[in-house]
């Protein structure tokens, strides 16, 4: 068989800009032999089956077979094995994306598809050929776009969702969206939890909350987004998304796992949707929590929804309730800053439990380009949620002035208050956790 048509190749042997490079980590039992195992994969994510057939000829696998193109025994062996139970890898395949096109459903089901009931696989990184990412429009409006919409050129903005999550009517949610607008949020969304539910429609509550932004815009000079939130089932989320704009909201949501990740490609790519796109991480647990398999975090949380055109990503954060280590954390949000051939930049939104007192941390990881999103500690300040609006825009400038947020709070009764109430409610769910 001519080696152009082998499931393998060396990484020079093959054109970069017509595959996308998987990286996979393995763990394996001694008895495999990996380096058979992967070209059998390979070729069982791309042109054949567990059996030879007819069809498969050499022709169909010189353009179609997938290719490993490296194993890494980690640690690697190169006189003699020890007695082991289990042997580790990184592996490499590259398929050629002329087998499913610019788009991601079928490329999942090929990169991670039936490999995902293999055991422990998890796959690491996709690495996008630049033909492959220019069939993608990605955000409309990105970092620059919603910072020239909001006229923030260099802060952090900061975004409230909501609480409680869910079950209250619109006319209580106007109170809220309006206290902790006029308090300084630049961004208030609804909580995943809360799309078109009956008791507390779109139709009803835009309206309503576009006249508190209008009117905490009077009291602080500031515009506010309200991301709505239009998840739902096709065709609805689409229709959801059209009435939004209809009704006057600035700035929409999806929850792009639950909807599917193309549910936000046709989104953005729609030339009817004119506002911005926060998709938020529901659902990403399941499929990155597990150290051994499934598809690691920066690939879910970062790199996916960028591509399919989010404008801003929630996704957990390290400091609050999430169990999230921070470097992959870090990593995470480096995903969707940095550059990725002309896919723009969006804003990562770390999220989950974080109060006032994390400011200076948020800022020290991540820098200036972060939407906060803060739930509990806007709506629970002692002083109401316009307080603790305000306490996080103080932390906020206290941090951009080169000072400590103990300090600002010497200063502003607002962000004293959240810090020992913030400190309170740690303590509270540290001990509810054991």
């Amino acid at each position: 068989m001519n080696v152009e048509s082998l499931p393998e190749a060396l990484p020079e042997g093959v054109d970069d800009e017509a595959y996308v490079i998987a990286t996979y980590f393995v763990c394996a039992n001694p008895r495999y032999n990996v380096y058979k195992i992967a070209p059998a994969i390979a070729v069982e994510q791309s042109t054949g089956t567990w059996v030879t057939v007819p069809g498969e000829t050499e022709e169909v696998r010189r353009t179609h077979v997938a290719k490993v193109i490296g194993i890494y025994e980690i640690p690697h062996y190169e006189f003699e094995l020890p007695e082991v139970t289990e042997r580790t890898y990184l592996v490499q395949i590259a398929f050629p994306w002329v087998n499913f096109g610019a788009q991601i459903p079928m490329m999942l089901t090929t990169v991670v598809g039936n490999i995902s009931m293999g055991g422990k696989i998890k796959l690491m990184d996709l690495k996008f050929p630049k033909s492959f990412t220019k069939g993608f429009k990605g955000a409309k409006f990105g970092i620059k776009g919603i910072r020239k919409i909001l006229n923030v050129p260099e802060r952090p903005l900061l975004n409230n969702m909501i609480k409680p999550c869910t079950g209250y009517p619109p006319q209580a949610g106007k109170e809220l969206f309006y206290e902790a607008a006029r308090g300084g949020a630049d961004i208030i969304k609804d909580d995943e939890l809360l799309a078109n539910a009956p008791f507390n429609t779109l139709e009803e509550r835009i309206p309503l909350y576009m006249e508190a932004a209008d009117r905490a815009e009077e009291e602080k000079g500031e515009k506010t987004l309200y991301a709505a939130n239009v998840t739902d089932r096709i065709p609805h989320v689409l229709e959801n998304a059209e009435k939004a704009i209809e009704l006057g909201t600035n700035c929409i949501m999806i929850n792009y796992l639950t909807a599917g990740i193309s549910v936000l490609r046709a989104l953005a790519d729609d030339p009817s949707i004119t506002v911005p796109i926060l998709a938020h991480m529901d659902f990403a647990g399941a499929l990155y929590e597990s150290p051994f398999s499934g598809i690691a975090s920066p690939i879910v949380l970062g790199k996916l929804p960028r591509l399919a055109g989010a404008d801003i990503i929630v996704f957990p954060a390290p400091y609050g309730k999430a169990p999230y280590l921070k470097e992959r954390y870090i990593q995470t949000a480096k995903t969707m800053t940095y550059p990725f051939h002309a896919v723009a930049p969006v804003f990562p939104m770390p999220s989950g439990g974080i109060a006032q007192p994390m400011v200076d941390e948020l800022i020290k990881d991540l820098g200036y380009d972060i939407v906060i999103g803060a739930g509990g500690a806007i709506h629970a300040h002692p002083m109401g949620p316009a307080a603790g609006s305000r306490a996080f825009r103080q932390a906020i400038d206290a941090v951009m002035e080169g000072r400590s947020i103990d300090d600002a709070a010497e200063e502003h009764e607002e962000l004293a208050q959240s810090i020992e109430a913030s400190l309170k409610a740690i303590k509270e769910m540290r001990d509810l956790m054991g």
